[in-house]
């Protein structure tokens, strides 16, 4: 019986239930126990990892593994077991985009497979038309989308594709032991490779994907090791010219593509050398090592700072500037892209009475039709309104908010595109973060500052795409099952709504764990598996399909004459009764006939969500000794949607109310006299306001953080968090009331609410 560990040696394969398996057997018996989700295989995110490492120790096997993918995903399409299509999926894009060798039949075989699947419902049809997409591009130019994440992920400066990506994970060193940052850093760092290693892998991938067998790789693998650092430049913007050029094409041509990278071969190794290789090809004694695909660059940071996340996005975007990152964080000057004020409309006066006698003498004397001067007279007239074209989805920036702007893959066939004329994202961040509940609600504090300081700045919105992704690290000391409700309702959730997610993230806490435990590998002859980052990288790369969390909003006040204090919230509000009492100056006294029990008086107010979405408000008074404000559901049953809320084919929709526990104390009277006894009472709403009617003050904690509690707070209220919007918004908004005053009235009536999307494999499978 094998046991298993985070590091496994390079030469051994594990498969949980089968032990050691010829390579054949292997690769059937793992697709056909994976995919069935038979008792066999109790952890399928093994399974998978297993199954990338042994192609990856041997790439002969790639075509194998793509067959027997492809037939169990058209059995399961057949069969309609829609359940492991996603999974399945994705494992095969992994596959196809590290391997070698891989036909064009197979390719087809896989892109007819990904167009049939359009016709399911979401998140289906969307993860195949993503597949799709780079499938499409793959099968004529083979080797795309290896080049792409390498050279993104790597940052490899190049002009026919300036994409670049980082991943930065962020740990919270208050909640994630030292032991756990200290294995990661250590994981991470040994993981980081050359850029030249890049570049060779590059080049060896590009021409081998193209030739094929004729590609003598031996030979290729011993050239590029001793080509000195400006050889191998020149021949990898060689490589990435003939892949971008022929991607970028219409119609891609396969052959002509063949036929520029033949020539980049035999310039390469020589005609001689290269004419060996058409003829006898590699013997199995002179096969090189494996083309990996590295790990992309992650950065570690330990948050400490609110300004954090801020400070490096701002360096991600300009690293060799100096910026002087002070408390109030200057904007960056952007060029051709001006502050708020200067995106409103600009108006002049004009002078052109449209009158042809006005004109003045010599206007008849028109240019040559192919002057300079005609050519611009066509495009522009002197003396009219000029108008400040509004970016498109200004009130609503699109790299914020909705899967066309945040989440789409920058650099992919279906790129970011513009957010204002000439400006580009070309940057991407991936931003992981480890740890509970109480990390997130670090995550949505610094997401919200983020947004609003974009409305003052505007300076990352245009050139950065952000995407978030989480891995749940909860505490060790406790099992899992009595934990995961307390600190883990979101990674649950996810769990529930993403089946992939559960099996491939959600299994990587008790592995963390074990590598903190672990002594560092001091035997370097040996190459180790780093599962952890294997794992990371993995849901970096394929988690495309973001799901949207709703901010909540609170306002506490102390004292009811004073302004007060606002904060978020992404997953809990805790309220408790303190037993300190208010001065009697400045507040009513308690009404007669109120009997002193446990807890206090509470006024509730709440806007009751009904099925017609009619406002409807509510107004209690309560006794009550606490109350729990959850906005993640907690059953399997609402995940696709509240009973009050119809199903919607957006996922938003699914978790966006609170629901409310008041612990409440009931009043009963007996032959003994008066008792208490405790009811808690649910209800869900989207709206509350509680005010304590005795002078008993109250107690608020958010998202479960001890560095989060209120104290002495008399009112409280929760709302959903409106989007931040800026002063050249404001004005766009009494612009549009000049063309409607109802547009204007239902815009302020309904504000937009603030979403925070977390990145998972599929979204919600209803």
């Amino acid at each position: 019986m094998c046991t298993w560990s985070p590091r496994l040696a390079a030469g051994s394969v594990w498969a949980p239930g089968l032990g050691s398996c010829s390579e054949g057997s292997f690769l059937r018996a793992a697709c056909l126990a994976w995919s069935f989700w038979v008792p066999l295989s109790p952890d399928p995110g093994m399974w998978r990892w297993s199954l990338h490492k042994k192609v990856e120790r041997d790439p002969g096997k790639s075509p194998v593994l793509v067959r027997i993918l492809l037939r169990e995903l058209e059995k399961a399409e057949s069969e309609d077991l829609r359940h492991i299509i996603i999974p399945l999926l994705h494992t095969l894009m992994y596959v196809l985009t590290k391997a070698t060798g891989i036909t064009e039949e197979l390719y087809q075989r896989t892109y007819a497979f990904c167009t049939r699947l359009l016709t399911l419902p979401t998140p289906y049809c969307t993860v195949a038309l993503d597949c799709a997409i780079r499938l499409k591009t793959e099968t004529a130019v083979p080797g795309t989308l290896y080049q792409r994440m390498v050279i993104a992920e790597q940052n490899l400066t190049n002009e026919l594709y300036p994409y670049q990506e980082r991943v930065f994970l962020f740990v919270d060193p208050e909640l994630v032991s030292a032991s756990v940052c200290s294995a990661l850093l250590l994981e991470i760092e040994a993981a980081q490779v050359t850029p030249e290693a890049c570049m060779r892998h590059v080049i060896s991938h590009a021409l081998q994907a193209a030739l094929g067998e004729a590609c003598h790789a031996a030979a290729l693998h011993r050239k590029l090791q001793a080509s000195s650092r400006s050889v191998l430049e020149r021949y990898f913007h060689a490589v990435v010219a003939a892949v971008e050029q022929m991607a970028n094409e219409a119609n891609p041509s396969r052959a002509g593509h063949l036929e520029r990278l033949e020539e980049i071969y035999c310039s390469l190794l020589g005609p001689a050398a290269a004419a060996r290789g058409h003829c006898s090809g590699d013997s199995l004694q002179d096969r090189p090592p494996n083309i990996p695909l590295p790990s992309p660059y992650i950065t570690f940071h330990l948050w400490t700072d609110q300004e954090q996340l801020w400070k490096e996005l701002v360096l991600f975007l300009r690293p060799q500037s100096q910026l002087r990152l002070s408390a109030d964080l200057e904007a960056l000057d952007l060029q051709g892209l001006g502050r708020d004020q200067d995106l409103a409309r600009v108006s002049m006066l004009s002078t052109d009475s449209g009158i042809e006698r006005d004109l003045p003498v010599g206007v008849d004397e028109l240019p040559a039709p192919s002057s300079p001067e005609m050519q611009r007279a066509g495009l522009q007239r002197k003396g009219g309104i000029k108008k400040r074209m509004w970016p498109p989805d200004f009130l609503i920036p699109s790299s914020w908010d909705g899967p066309l702007g945040l989440h789409q893959r920058t650099g992919g066939p279906s790129g970011d595109g513009e957010l204002l004329p000439g400006v580009s994202r070309l940057h991407t961040a991936r931003v992981l973060v480890l740890g509970d509940d109480r990390m997130l609600g670090r995550l949505a504090q610094a997401y919200h500052r983020l947004r609003k300081q974009e409305t003052q700045k505007f300076c990352l919105t245009p050139r950065l795409s952000l995407q978030l992704y989480y891995i749940p690290v909860l505490a060790p000391e406790e099992p899992t099952a009595s934990r995961q409700p307390e600190l883990g309702e979101l990674a649950a959730f996810l769990g529930r709504a993403d089946p992939w997610y559960e099996s491939t993230v959600n299994t990587l806490c008790p592995a963390i764990h074990k590598l903190a435990e672990m002594p560092p590998c001091l035997d370097t002859s040996r190459t180790v598996d780093p599962f952890i980052l294997d794992v990371i990288t993995y849901y970096v790369r394929m988690g495309t399909q973001p799901i949207y969390f709703q901010i909540y909003t609170v306002k506490m006040f102390s004292d009811l004459s004073q302004d007060p204090t606002e904060d978020i919230f992404l997953t809990e509000l805790k309220v408790k009764i303190q037993d300190s009492r208010i001065p009697k100056e400045g507040f009513s006294p308690r009404r007669r006939g109120v009997t002193e029990g446990p807890g206090a008086e509470l006024s509730v107010c709440y806007q009751k969500a009904l099925l017609s979405h009619r406002p409807r408000e509510v107004t209690v008074t309560l006794r009550a000794t606490g109350l729990v404000l959850k906005a993640i559901p907690a059953s399997e049953t609402e995940v696709s949607g509240f009973p009050y809320c119809p199903p919607t084919a957006a996922p938003i929709m699914d978790h966006t109310c609170l629901n409310v526990s008041v612990t409440e104390v009931v009043k009963s009277s007996n032959l003994a006299g008066r008792s208490f006894s405790i009811v808690t009472n649910t209800f869900r709403t989207s709206n509350i306001q509680i005010q304590s009617q005795e002078q008993k003050l109250l107690t608020l904690s958010l998202d479960k953080d001890n560095r989060r509690t209120f104290r002495d707070v008399v009112r409280f209220e929760v709302g959903p968090c409106p989007e931040p919007r800026s002063r050249a918004q404001k004005s766009r908004t009494s612009w549009l009331s000049l063309q409607g005053q109802k547009e204007m009235e239902m815009a302020k009536a309904k504000p937009k609410s603030l979403l925070m999307p977390i990145n998972t494999f599929s979204g919600i499978v209803q």
